[in-house]
């Protein structure tokens, strides 16, 4: 068994695990308990009372986060050529279409967040088997299928950021970074949830937010009172 250091303990000393606490006190707590040396990112885990294995409450979406995520994303727009000076204008790292796929093809994939056109898709879908396992396969339903490539994105560049729930009914989704004050952890994770609620399937019974917790990359996670979200 992994021994726990001195340092760790004295970090989990400071998390009551019987304890429920307010989004702006987790918030708060979540900066002091990290112990990374780098900027490590938050994320908060939201268990939904949803059946994954239901078409209808297989939830996945976007939501824009108004302070970001603090990681600036790496974008490969795959477009016509009538598309491409619109959007590297608009901050694309990478542009093209042919030459990717053939890259992709031989395993690069060196990007946080593929755009493509519709009517590439049918192209796009020879490299699906690499792009579906890695979450980079685009898809309309998170806004990264569309003919609005300059809009898409300077949307991913600005914060938005896309999420599903996994087979266990659970959302992990990043809201920050350590180095962020907590009154902009707290906005990021209340415009996450408020998104959440919005898209409550009316098929889902009982309790829709049943736990809500809040952690960075190498911290104890910290269980946050959903009446206290507003």
């Amino acid at each position: 068994m992994a021994k726990v250091s001195k340092k760790r303990q004295a970090v989990n000393a400071k998390v009551d695990s019987n304890k429920m606490y307010s989004l702006r006190d987790a918030v708060a707590l979540v900066k002091e308990v990290n112990t990374a040396k780098f900027d490590a990112s938050v994320d908060v885990h939201i268990k939904l009372g949803v059946d994954p294995r239901k078409a209808d409450q297989a939830i996945r979406g976007t939501v824009s986060l108004p302070h970001g995520t603090g990681k600036v994303k790496r974008v490969l727009v795959l477009c016509t050529p009538d598309k491409e000076a619109e959007a590297k204008n608009a901050g694309a790292d990478y542009v093209g279409l042919d030459e990717y796929i053939t890259k992709i093809s031989q395993g690069w994939t060196d990007v946080d967040v593929i755009i493509a056109m519709p009517n590439v898709m049918a192209k796009i879908g020879q490299i699906g088997r690499i792009l579906g396992p890695r979450g980079l396969m685009p898809n309309p339903k998170t806004g990264t299928v569309t003919v609005n490539v300059g809009a898409a994105v300077e949307e991913v560049k600005a914060g938005k950021i896309s999420f599903r729930v996994d087979k266990y009914g659970i959302i992990h989704s990043p809201v920050g970074r350590v180095s962020f004050s907590p009154e902009k952890l707290a906005e990021n994770a209340i415009e996450l949830i408020s998104t959440l609620e919005k898209m409550k399937p009316s098929t889902a019974k009982g309790i829709y937010m049943k736990s809500i917790s809040i952690a960075s990359t190498m911290s104890p996670g910290i269980a946050i009172d959903t009446k206290t979200i507003k």
